[in-house]
This record gives structure tokens, C-alpha cells and sequence, in this order.
């Protein structure tokens, strides 16, 4: 049976969460839209174009257009061709684009629809772990510059968001585990309970095919949704509560500007999050018991705790950069205890060299980490 969480706010929207949903995509567009831009990675040309010939049987002038695999699709060079698409093919506001595909596809989807003729409807067809989760929904769009990852965007909520599960069953493992780290980055912030279900089906979860078939999964994502439908349905252009979406953010996001996004979201994020643990810790903030579950939950999936120790400074840098600083001030999503969020500002840059130190490789830490 298909879940639906409702994202409330100025323009609410629903995500329809269950398997084999394609058939939901017309009712998403809803009335007056000619024009469908399908917007797709070359690994989806095939789903895209089922999705676009279906279109085509209700009534809409559908088009696809490929674009780049992960990272490397969110950029001007491409948002431009993107938008050259459009132009040609006549669209007008009343128009939309569809999204089909993991986190990037769906950030440079949403951002090339709330820039065209200064915002057309988007709809969101997540097809991994982490798009169903996180960036398909609550509307943040964006592209990286040089200088570092979403800096450019806009907040553009979607018409609609539908996440198949059927889709997943053929994602690589080391891809579809690495989705999961935005899944328990949900239970730490907020919900509990998705803690306790993944610490019990360690074993399901890190099998694709089992996990997409399974209630648990199901479960697992209407759960980390609805945490995220909360924060963004009272918060949608991130001026307070919907910051603590960005746990362990801070640290994943310079992780991946440093590797020149060569390492995945999720395997950042999950060093992120015992990274900020640390920190907490270290402020005196958070408890040792819980710093430790981040790493056995983290690790028991074959997510990564640790990163190389020879990397302070530029790190340093691409964290002052982070879209939560002020000024010079770094400032952090940190935990207090288990679904207890808060703020660190302007921590001792000692603390922060301190809290790199517990996470850096050689660090006497257990990890299993998948190939990144």
C-alpha cells in the first residue's frame, strides 16, 4: 500500500511513497500544463522515456533531455543548456519540468524550474536512497560553483514528489547504502525509532534488492520524510528550525568539496555526523554513549567514521564557506541527546583541530567502509 506525506506550508504538496507509482505523475502536474520537460541522467533514458510517452497519451507535449551523471549535472554549463531546451521547445510558465533521478538530478531539475520565466511547476521522480529522503523533497534547488557545493539555488517546492521503491532494487550497493546515512541522520535529529529499525535489520539493509522489497525500507523512508516534511512544512527558506536538517552537513559538504566530489553524499555526511558528535562531545554537550552509537550504527552498515588526518586546513576553508556560517563565524547543528537538537557557534578553533583528530584515519576506531 502507498504511504503519502504532506509537506504543509504556503504551497503544500504530497510525496507518494510505495512501488511501481509512475502512473501517479500526471495528477502531480495538475491542470493547465502543456509542456513536460523530462530531465534525466543517461543511466534513466529508458525510464525517462517511458515516462515521456506516457505523458504523451495523456495529452502533454513531452520532451526529455540527458544531462551529466551525479555532481558533474550541477553546473551553469549545464543548468544553460537546460534552460536553451526550453526556450526552444516554447515553454511558458504554465509549463513544467519533471525530475527523474537521484539528489543531483532532482537539485538542478528543481533549480532550472524556479529560474525559468522566474519559476515553473517541478515534479520530483526520486530513483535512490538519499533523493527520497532529502533532496527531492522541501524544495531547496541548487548547482556548485568552484568555490564550493550549492551555493547557488533557490527555495522552489515541488508540485509534487513521488518516490518509487521499485527503483531501487538495481542501484549499486555502495550507493544505496550511502543514501541510508541521510536515514539515520533523520533519527538522530528527530525520530528515534528509525534508529532502532536499522540497529535491527542491519542485514536487510545492506542488500538493495531485499531492502527495496521490503516493509521495513517503506517504513524506513515515509519516516525520514515525514522528519523532514515537519521542518520544512514551518521553515521552508532554512531561517532557523530547518537548519538541523543540515547535521553533520558542515563537515560532509568539505569533505566533498576537498575530494573534488569524487566521495559520495552519504559516505560525507556519515563522517560529518561523528565528526559534530565529536564536537558536541567536546563541548561537554553530548554524552559518550551517543557518540559511540553514531559509529556503531554508521559502521555497521558499512559506512565510513574516519577520514585521512592530512587535511585540517583545507578543510578548514571549505567549512567557512558553509552556507550556515556568518561572517567568520562557524556555527554547527550539534545533539544534546538523541532527537534534541541545538547550535554550537564560534567553537575554540583547539576544539575543532580536537574533534578532527577523533575522526582521522589511524584513529582506534572500528569501520567496515564500502568502496567509495
Amino acid at each position: 500500500m502507498n504511504r503519502i506525506v504532506t509537506v504543509d506550508g504556503e504551497r503544500p504538496y504530497d510525496v507518494v511513497i510505495g512501488r511501481h507509482l509512475l502512473g501517479e505523475l500526471p495528477g502531480m502536474l495538475g491542470e493547465g500544463v502543456r509542456r513536460v520537460l523530462v530531465v534525466h541522467p543517461a543511466a534513466l533514458a529508458t525510464t525517462a522515456e517511458a515516462i515521456r510517452a506516457d505523458l504523451r497519451e495523456h495529452g502533454y507535449e513531452a520532451f526529455t533531455a540527458e544531462v551529466p551523471d551525479a555532481e558533474e549535472a550541477k553546473t551553469a554549463q549545464v543548468a544553460a543548456f537546460l534552460w536553451q531546451v526550453l526556450g526552444q521547445a516554447g515553454f511558458t510558465r504554465s509549463d513544467a519540468v519533471v525530475g527523474v533521478g537521484g539528489g543531483a538530478t532532482t537539485d538542478l531539475a528543481g533549480f532550472v524550474a524556479a529560474t525559468w520565466l522566474r519559476g515553473v511547476r517541478v515534479v520530483q521522480v526520486s530513483t535512490t536512497v538519499a533523493g527520497m529522503v532529502d533532496a527531492a523533497v522541501g524544495g531547496k534547488t541548487g548547482i556548485n560553483t568552484a568555490e564550493g557545493k550549492n551555493l547557488v539555488g533557490a527555495f522552489h517546492p515541488p508540485a509534487g514528489v513521488i518516490c518509487d521503491l521499485a527503483a531501487l532494487e538495481t542501484m549499486a550497493r555502495h550507493d544505496f547504502v550511502a543514501g541510508l546515512a541521510e536515514v539515520v541522520k533523520c533519527g538522530f535529529i528527530d525520530d528515534p525509532r528509525i534508529l532502532e529499525l536499522v540497529e535491527a535489520n542491519v542485514d536487510l539493509l545492506t542488500d538493495p534488492v531485499a531492502a527495496s522489497r521490503s516493509d521495513v525500507l517503506l517504513e524506513l523512508v515515509e519516516r525520514a520524510v515525514a522528519v523532514k516534511a515537519k521542518v520544512v512544512s514551518v521553515d521552508l527558506k532554512e531561517s532557523g528550525l530547518r537548519e538541523i536538517l543540515n547535521y553533520g552537513h558542515t563537515f560532509g559538504h568539505a569533505i566533498e568539496q576537498v575530494e573534488r566530489f569524487q566521495w559520495r553524499h552519504g559516505a560525507a555526511v556519515s563522517v560529518g555526523m561523528v565528526y559534530v558528535a565529536e564536537l558536541a562531545r567536546l563541548a561537554g554537550r553530548l554524552s559518550d554513549d551517543v557518540v559511540e552509537r553514531h559509529r556503531s550504527i554508521l559502521s555497521s552498515l558499512g559506512l565510513p567514521t574516519t577520514y585521512r588526518g592530512d587535511r585540517w586546513e583545507r578543510l578548514l576553508t571549505a567549512m567557512r564557506r558553509d552556507k550556515k556560517t556568518r561572517g567568520d563565524l562557524l556555527r554547527f547543528v550539534v545533539l544534546e541527546d538523541v532527537g534534541r537538537t541545538a547550535r554550537l557557534e564560534g567553537p575554540d578553533p583547539t576544539l575543532l583541530a580536537a574533534a578532527y583528530a577523533e575522526v582521522s584515519e589511524g584513529a582506534p576506531r572500528p569501520s567496515r567502509a564500502v568502496d567509495l
